[in-house]
C-alpha cells in the first residue's frame, strides 16, 4: 500500500469509523483516494481539498512543524496498539516514544479536588516506578497525571482529539510542550490544522487503551470519554484498575459500576503500584549503585538528615505519601533504604555521590 496514498487520505481527516470502512471496502488507501480525486465517494470540498494535496507537500509541512508520521505495519508504529483491528492507519506524533511500560491514567475533566491530588499522586509513582503515564491532555484527571508525571521527571504520552499544532485547553499548550521536552510524545491521528470538534475526541480513547499494559481510572461519571477508554480496554483484554468512591457522587458513579462490573479496585497509589507489578513485574530501581544516587531526593534525604518518619520525609522532599512510599519500597529493594512502614534511615552502606 502507498505510503504517499495513506498519508494523504489521513490528511482528509474523516471520522475514524468512515476511513477504516473505506480501506475495507477498496481494498486500500490508493483506491481510496483514487476516487476520491475522480469525484466518485461524497465528501465535504474542505475533505477533497486536502486529499488532493501532493504527499511532498505534506512532508515538507510535517518537517517545518516538526512533527513524525507512523504508518501501521511499519518501524515506529507500536505494536500494542497495530495488533487491534481499529487502530489508526496513520498517527502524527511530536517526541518521541518512551521507553518502559505504559500505563494509562484517565477520568473525569470534572473531577473533585480529591480526584485531582490523587491523580497527580498516581502520575508520580507510575513515573517513580520507571513506567510511562499515558493520558488525554484534558482538564481535571488527565491533566493531573501528566502533571505528576512531569513533577518527579518521568516521562509520559498524551493523545489528542485535535491535531498536535493545536493547544487544546488552551492552557495546557505548556504542559504538552513539557512533556516533550522531558522525553516524552504527543500523538494523534488527526492532521496538522484539525480543531477539536466533539466528535474526534471519543475515537481517541481506543488509542490511549491501545499504547497501554493497564488502565487506571481515577473518577469518572456514568458518561465520558473515561468510561469509554476502560470500556475498550475491557474489549481489548487489558487490565483496568479503578479507585472507588462516594456512592452519591456523579463523578464516582462510573468507577463504582466498573468495580460491580469486574475492574480491579485500588486504593491510593501505594496499591497501584502493587497490583501494577503484577502486570508488569517487579519495579526495576533506576539506580544499580551508590554512584548514580544523585536522582533520588529521597535517598539524600535521608543521608543529610538520618532517620526520618513518613510525614517528615514527605514535606522535605515535597512529594506526596502514596508516591514516597512507592520510592522508598524501590530504594529498599536495592538495599539502600531500610524501614518498618513508619520511620526509615538509610543503609550504612549508602554513600551520597562524590563522598
Amino acid at each position: 500500500m502507498s505510503l504517499d496514498a495513506r498519508l494523504r487520505l489521513a490528511f482528509g481527516g474523516m471520522h475514524p469509523d468512515r476511513t477504516r470502512r473505506l480501506l475495507d471496502q477498496f481494498g486500500g488507501a490508493e483506491a481510496v483516494v483514487a476516487r476520491l480525486d475522480g469525484g466518485a465517494l461524497r465528501v465535504s470540498d474542505r475533505i477533497r481539498a486536502a486529499v488532493q494535496v501532493p504527499a511532498a507537500d505534506r512532508r515538507r509541512e510535517l518537517d517545518d512543524l516538526r512533527h513524525a508520521v507512523w504508518f501501521r505495519g511499519e518501524p515506529g508504529y507500536p505494536e500494542s496498539l497495530a495488533m487491534f483491528p481499529d487502530a489508526p492507519d496513520v498517527l502524527f506524533t511530536r517526541g518521541e516514544l518512551p521507553i518502559g511500560g505504559r500505563v494509562a491514567v484517565v477520568g473525569s475533566r470534572r473531577c473533585t479536588a480529591y480526584g485531582r491530588r490523587l491523580a497527580g499522586e498516581y502520575g508520580a509513582a507510575i513515573g517513580i516506578s520507571g513506567w510511562v503515564v499515558v493520558s488525554g491532555l484534558a482538564r481535571g484527571v488527565d491533566g493531573a497525571a501528566h502533571e505528576g508525571t512531569l513533577r518527579v521527571g518521568a516521562q509520559g504520552i498524551a493523545v489528542l482529539g485535535c491535531g498536535l499544532d493545536v493547544d487544546y485547553p488552551r492552557e495546557h499548550g505548556r504542559l504538552a510542550s513539557a512533556l516533550v521536552d522531558a522525553g516524552g510524545l504527543i500523538v494523534s491521528e488527526y492532521p496538522p490544522g484539525t480543531p477539536p470538534e466533539g466528535w474526534r475526541f471519543p475515537p481517541r480513547n481506543r488509542i490511549i487503551s491501545g499504547l497501554s499494559v493497564a488502565v487506571v481510572v481515577v473518577e469518572a461519571s456514568v458518561k465520558g470519554g473515561a468510561l469509554i477508554t476502560a470500556g475498550t480496554a475491557m474489549l481489548q483484554g487489558i487490565p483496568v484498575f479503578v479507585t472507588p468512591g462516594d456512592v452519591t457522587r456523579e463523578v464516582s458513579k462510573g468507577c463504582n459500576l466498573l468495580i460491580r462490573d469486574g475492574a480491579h479496585p485500588v486504593l491510593d497509589a501505594a496499591d497501584l503500584i502493587a497490583e501494577l507489578e503484577l502486570v508488569l513485574g517487579p519495579v526495576q530501581p533506576a539506580r544499580s549503585n551508590a554512584n548514580e544516587r544523585d536522582v533520588s531526593p529521597v535517598l539524600d534525604a535521608l543521608m543529610e538528615h538520618g532517620s526520618c518518619g513518613v510525614d517528615e520525609l514527605s514535606q522535605r522532599v515535597a512529594l506526596a505519601v502514596p508516591a514516597l512510599l512507592a520510592e522508598l519500597a524501590r530504594l529498599e529493594a536495592d538495599g539502600l533504604v531500610e524501614g518498618d512502614g513508619i520511620t526509615y534511615t538509610a543503609c550504612t552502606t549508602a554513600q551520597l555521590p562524590g563522598r
